[in-house]
Formats: C-alpha cells, sequence, structure tokens
C-alpha cells in the first residue's frame, strides 16, 4: 500500500525536465543552455571553502550532532543582521536554521495545518511548496495572481474560511520573479493578523532584490512574532547548495513545536554548512554584493533580449527568474520538450507551477515557461534569445 496523498502528487519538476535529455545529443558548437534549475552550479567562494577546509581539521564539533535548533552563533547573526536590515527587533531565540529552505517550510506548515485544513498560495506557485501540501493532505488554496504576477489581497480575502491556516507569499517571486512592494506584503500581513492566521514569507531570493531598501517593515510591529513566520535560504546567498542550511524566524513558542519536527527527521542541521553560512554572513559582504550586481545585470540582459522576441510576452523578472508567455498554438510541456530537441534548450514549461484546464486551470499555465537564469551569464542569455527566435 502506498499513502494516496504521495499518489496524488506530482512527481519532482526538476528530475522530470532532466529525464527529456535522455538520448538527446547536443553538438560542441552548440551546447546544450540549461535554464531550468535555480540553484547555483558553482561551489561557494574560495576564501569560504578555504575555511570550512579548515574547520574540517581542525574543529571535532564540525563532525557531531548539533543543537537541533542550529548553532547559537548563526541564529545571533541572522537575528542582528536581520534587525539591522529591516529595522525590526529579533532576538536569536526567534531564529531556527533547517537543513535548507524547504524544509523550513515544511516545519511550518507540520506546526500550522493537519490533514483537512487548507494555506492559501498564489498561483503560480513554487511546485516543492504544492508538493508537500498535497503529500500533507492540505488543501492548496489557488489565489491566481493578476496581470502583473501579484496577488491581490482583496481577493485574498474572499477565498479565507475556518480551514485556511495561513497565507503563503515568495518573494521576489519563484517561479515569476516578481517582487511584491511592501505595502502589498503590510496588506496580506494586516489580513492575515486580523483573521488569526499565520503569514509565511519564503525570502529565499533576499539577497538579489532589486531594491535597496528593506523589502517590507513587518518586523517593525511589535507583535510581528505573533503571525509572521520568515523562511530563508542561504544557498542561494553562498552557494550552499550541497551543504543544505536555511533559516525560519517566528516566534518562540512556534519554534518549540518545530524543534519537534526537526528533531525527528534531521536531529540538526549541517555543522560544517552551518559554520560556512556564518563565516558568509560574517566575511563576504562585499563579495555578495558583487553577486548580486551580477544577478541584477543578467535580469537586464533578460530584459533587453525581449526585444528579439517581438511574439513572447515577459510577464515578470526578477532575482533569479523570468517568467514569459509563449506565441505558439501547443502547450507549454510540449513546447519545453521540443525545445530541448530543436533548440538546445531546457526550461520549465507554466504547467508545473499551476494547474492545468484538465485540473481546473485557466488555460495560462499552458502558456508560460519558466526562465531561471542564475547559471547563465549575458552572453549566455543572448544565445538563448537567438535560439528562441529561431524557434517555430
Amino acid at each position: 500500500m502506498t499513502n494516496p496523498d504521495f499518489l496524488a502528487t506530482f512527481a519532482p519538476p526538476v528530475m522530470e525536465s532532466r529525464r527529456w535529455l535522455e538520448g538527446v545529443t547536443f553538438p560542441p558548437d552548440r551546447p546544450l543552455i540549461n535554464v531550468s534549475q535555480a540553484a547555483p552550479t558553482a561551489p561557494p567562494p574560495a576564501p569560504m571553502r578555504q575555511a570550512m577546509a579548515e574547520m574540517i581539521l581542525n574543529e571535532p564539533a564540525s563532525h557531531l550532532y548539533g543543537p537541533v535548533l542550529g548553532l547559537p552563533d548563526l541564529r545571533a547573526e541572522v537575528a542582528g543582521q536581520w534587525s539591522q536590515a529591516y529595522g525590526g527587533e529579533i532576538a536569536a531565540d526567534q531564529v531556527a536554521i533547517t537543513s535548507g529552505c524547504n524544509q523550513a517550510f515544511c516545519a511550518a506548515i507540520a506546526t500550522l495545518a493537519k490533514a483537512g485544513d487548507a494555506v492559501l498560495i498564489p498561483t503560480p506557485w513554487y511546485f516543492n511548496h504544492k508538493m508537500w501540501l498535497d503529500m500533507s493532505g492540505i488543501e492548496s488554496r489557488l489565489l491566481p495572481v493578476e496581470a502583473n504576477m501579484l496577488p491581490d489581497v482583496d481577493r485574498a480575502a474572499a477565498m479565507l474560511d475556518s480551514r485556511v491556516k495561513a497565507i503563503l507569499l515568495v518573494t521576489p517571486n519563484n517561479p515569476t520573479g516578481a517582487e511584491y512592494p511592501a505595502e502589498l506584503v503590510r496588506a496580506f500581513y494586516d489580513l492575515a493578523k486580523a483573521r488569526g492566521i499565520a503569514l509565511i514569507v519564503d525570502e529565499t531570493y533576499r539577497d538579489f532584490d532589486a531594491r535597496s531598501a528593506a523589502p517590507h517593515d513587518l518586523f517593525n510591529d511589535p507583535d510581528w512574532a505573533g503571525t509572521l513566520i520568515q523562511l530563508y535560504s542561504f544557498s542561494k546567498a553562498y552557494r550552499l547548495t550541497g551543504h543544505r542550511v536555511g533559516a525560519m524566524v517566528a516566534a518562540r513558542a512556534r519554534l518549540a513545536e518545530v524543534e519537534k519536527f526537526l528533531d525527528t527527521v534531521t536531529i540538526c542541521p549541517n555543522q560544517l554548512g552551518q559554520r560556512g553560512a556564518l563565516f558568509g554572513m560574517q566575511n563576504l559582504g562585499q563579495w555578495l554584493a558583487g553577486e548580486r550586481a551580477e544577478i541584477l545585470d543578467r535580469r537586464a540582459a533578460i530584459n533587453e533580449g525581449m526585444r528579439a522576441l517581438p511574439d513572447w510576452k515577459l510577464l515578470g523578472s526578477g532575482a533569479y527568474f523570468a517568467y514569459m508567455e509563449h506565441p505558439f498554438a501547443r502547450a507549454s510541456d510540449q513546447v519545453a520538450r521540443e525545445l530541448v530537441q530543436k533548440a538546445g534548450v531546457l526550461m520549465l514549461p507554466g504547467t508545473m507551477f499551476a494547474p492545468t484546464l484538465s485540473k481546473g486551470g485557466d488555460g495560462s499555465a499552458e502558456r508560460q515557461m519558466r526562465i531561471a537564469f542564475a547559471n547563465v551569464d549575458r552572453a549566455g542569455i543572448g544565445r538563448m534569445f537567438q535560439r528562441l527566435g529561431g524557434f517555430s
């Protein structure tokens, strides 16, 4: 027997897309352009790798179990830097370190909702969020975004009932790249607070936000911990993908329940990865600023490149992502497979981020594509547009 909720959950999209490469050869003069996954493929910067190598040799604790909620020094560093960045007050014991941001989301949901409950999620969704809700038997209450790729708070309010235990926002957004205005995030916070439910704000890509000011002011509310759960990933900032280090900022009482989940699943976060993240936060601010500038330049290259695709429409761009509408009569999942074979480009179709027509969708998923440009520089983006322009 297999849990029916698992059977009803779709397969991991990135793994599914990799299977499209089987049996396809790419000539040396026209290699594959892979814009399917946002995770950095380069290793951490050399100073971090050197520091981590020394930790392996000289810090015995980096090989042992540690505190379930993470290293105290890293929790304190997050609390201090976040308090300064957002202009609020966050204590170290309101921070938990997790084995990646996905685990932070799973832990948060596990403490908020049970099978039969619901979570309101803007659509297009981040697929791992949708997968966890499906596997948990929790309804994903789908809130379609408007034409600007932003969710509408009044429409959301009309969708809330006693079964909805949380509202989820991702900003900068995966998959659309949209940066949610601070006043919109505040409006959703006020809605959640008024209804007595949680607001989960996934800020995995906060380090690559184009805005210089704080992306929201929620931590300014002295009572933020009664409503807000913030999620973060060190993987994107410091290329620590394989070390699995994320963070959650939440109420102390919430983290007491999160500790039960984490202790049961992984016991503690990766010790070496946590130490690497701490080194990065304390020593690599200038390097990270350079990474942000590079990503913003790639975003500009995306916006400029759209001139070569007059029949395509750019729906959103930001952080690691561009979300587009293709001009073809066939569905995006078919277009994505054809792009691999005919253009040597691997991207993900909108059908992986929203319900299809056959599942009650409005047909937008069949017209949309996600481009993840974290691992493609300006020149590579230019080559991608050339190939897209020649595809029919």
